[in-house]
């Protein structure tokens, strides 16, 4: 009763500060789908330049005005060919020359052509106008580009490169090639000042009003939807209008849904699921059930150390604080148990779970240390589940159901261990237990984290910083804006990071091992290109340098992957700790059918490239 009268009031109270559909755009509300605005209210609502900075992409312009040549299958991690018909066409064995063939039949939403030109065009202007910020990428890795005719496009490249797909294709977010229509750029005398407002849609949108002060754009679907990549693929989408709002921060958003004034949130904290699920019957999250989250957003959370630095350099120190992590506490204290653990420096996503995970279990199981320790823990999911069956959650504890949703394991808890491994590189106890460093100074340092957003990460640090001083370090935690976090990341000002180097969606890891080699590595203070870590080992540089030489579909791939990874378990040079855990809850009170964990047809993400795929996908449920 008190929770229910809790609810009540909140209800009551916000109210009062939702914004009112007469406000908005007058639009039937079973033809309507609204969305959750990613981004909060656009700084400037007529931007939709995407090559120059401040643009906002999420509200609907890289998922309905621009569309890519290639996208992702984010279930299976397989390529889709959007633009074209097929994979790049090597035409030397070097990978420095390519064949693009285009799909025909796609159009413009002013009612002209797609075609070859406007991809010649497009890379023309990012190779040739310095006054572009992606200029200076572009104009070192694209020679020329021409059309052979007019649905095939050839490009030569300065250097070898066979992975052009995943530069020019979408990998997870988006891409950074987006084709433009010739005939209304090429008018253009300064491209970088260019607004293209209104803009001119390749998807099955287009924009058909927006907000003057940015919180919300309306989309109408096109009447000749067939002559998109989405017609073509997917069929028709079901909305007729679909209107990205901003309603301000989650206890609003929240509160939209449960009026059902919005059908998709973006990711939302477990409490604040618990509100609305308790709001809205019609709400569902990824699971029907616990733990409710979507698990396999292609992103890793732990914790990430500058390698350059001692006593960070020595993977004694690494693997001792690995051991010295409670695991399962930390989950609890995170968020609520509601995650999927990762042994593996890759995110634990249904794409890596069999040529990956499964697949690395017996060697997982057989890992050891010089002294012939084994710190891998193949238990803890079954353990995991078992305690929320008891909490009287419908939760699986065979080991099959249970590792579906909690992973394949996790590291022992074990500071004894820990505490062997800091004694053998010269670290010391104190009288009070307190660990001191072999110079005989008090060891003492923070953990950078984000504050106010990425939840998972900020609570992340939190929990593992209790545990590490419940294991006698001084250790404290440093929450920071966006505008520091990354910065700090970069530049190596940081000693330990609740960051997320480990990302990754298709079966070629090459991009997230690449990032480990040594040729990125900068002093501190430095920003650095890639590799913010600064580790480096001779064995991942080779993996790499022959990863890079292959294409993305090569098996071998896979084979070098996997060596890859042995040798990070090795060198523990970033803690993996878990997945990233979103609640990305749908109102299914005017629209049906969407993803689910028992219907997996696609991922919920609506703010990555792909999302308007799923407008084909959803129904109407006949409410008005």
């Amino acid at each position: 009763m008190i929770k229910r009268a809790l609810l009540l009031c909140l209800v009551i109270l916000l109210s009062l500060t939702v914004i009112s559909f007469s406000q908005l755009p007058n639009v039937p509300r079973d033809k309507l789908l609204i969305v959750d605005q990613l981004d909060g209210r656009a700084t400037n609502p007529k931007l939709f330049n995407p090559y120059v900075p401040g643009v906002s992409m999420s509200q609907g312009t890289h998922q309905f005005v621009f569309e890519h040549i290639w996208d992702i299958n984010t279930v299976t991690g397989e390529w889709i060919n959007v633009l074209a018909t097929q994979p790049p066409e090597p035409l030397d064995e070097n990978y420095m020359k390519w064949r693009i063939h285009l799909r025909k039949g796609l159009y413009w939403s002013d009612g002209v052509e797609f075609t070859a030109d406007d991809i010649v065009f497009t890379f023309k202007m990012l190779t040739t106008d310095k006054r572009l910020p992606a200029y200076g990428y572009w104009s070192h890795l694209v020679k020329e580009a021409k059309a052979v005719d007019k649905y095939t496009v050839d490009i030569e490249l300065f250097k070898p490169y066979a992975k052009i797909q995943e530069v020019l294709g979408v990998v997870v977010w988006g891409c950074g090639f987006y084709p433009v229509p010739k005939h209304i750029w090429e008018k253009v005398d300064d491209p970088s000042k260019f607004t293209y407002y209104p803009p001119v849609s390749l998807g099955a949108y287009v924009l058909e009003d927006v907000d003057p002060n940015g919180y919300w754009f309306l989309w109408k679907k096109r009447s000749d939807w067939q002559r998109t990549p989405q017609g073509q693929l997917f069929g028709e989408p079901k909305p007729e209008y679909v209107l990205f709002i901003f309603y301000g921060p989650p206890e609003k958003r929240v509160l939209a849904m449960i009026q059902h004034k919005c059908d998709v949130l973006q990711d939302i904290t477990p409490e604040s699921w618990d509100v609305l699920r308790k709001g809205n019957k019609y709400a569902r999250a990824w699971y029907g059930d616990f733990p409710w989250a979507w698990m396999d957003d292609p992103c890793e959370r732990g914790m990430a150390f500058n390698c350059s630095k001692f006593p960070w350099n020595l993977k004694e120190v690494r693997w001792a604080l690995t051991l010295a992590t409670n695991i399962f506490e930390v989950s609890l204290s995170t968020f609520n148990g509601m995650l999927r653990f990762s042994p593996l420096h890759i995110p634990p996503i249904n794409v890596f779970k069999e040529i990956y995970f499964e697949a690395l279990v017996p060697w997982l199981k057989e890992f050891q240390f010089e002294d012939g320790y084994k710190p891998f823990d193949p238990d803890i999911p079954v353990r995991m589940a078992k305690y929320f069956k008891e909490k009287g959650y419908n939760v699986p504890t065979d080991e099959k159901g249970a590792k579906e949703i909690f992973g394949i394991g996790w590291w022992k808890y074990d500071p004894k261990k820990a505490e062997e491994l800091l004694k053998k590189v010269g670290f010391k106890r104190d009288e009070n237990g307190k660990w001191l460093l072999p110079n005989g100074k008090p060891w003492s340092f923070s953990i950078i984290c984000p504050s106010g957003y990425e939840v998972e990460s900020e609570r992340l640090a939190y929990a593992v910083a209790e545990q590490w001083r419940k294991f006698g370090i001084d250790v404290t935690t440093q929450p920071v804006e966006q505008g520091t976090f990354w910065p700090t990341y970069s530049f190596g000002t940081y000693e330990v990071g609740s960051y997320w180097p480990g990302c990754g969606q298709i079966p070629d890891i090459w991009g997230e091992l690449n990032d480990y080699h040594e040729k990125y590595i900068v002093e501190t203070g430095k920003p650095a290109p890639a590799n913010a870590i600064r580790w480096s080992d001779p064995r991942m540089n080779k993996i790499a340098d022959e990863l890079e030489k292959l294409l993305p579909t090569d098996p071998k791939c896979v084979t070098l992957g996997l060596e890859g990874l042995k040798i990070l378990v090795e060198e523990m040079p970033f803690i993996p700790m878990v997945g990233t855990s979103k609640f990305v809850p749908v109102d299914t009170y005017y629209w049906k059918n969407w993803p689910s964990a028992e219907n997996h047809y696609d991922n919920p993400i609506w703010w990555w490239a792909g999302f308007d795929y799923i407008l084909s996908s959803i129904e109407p449920t006949g409410r008005k």
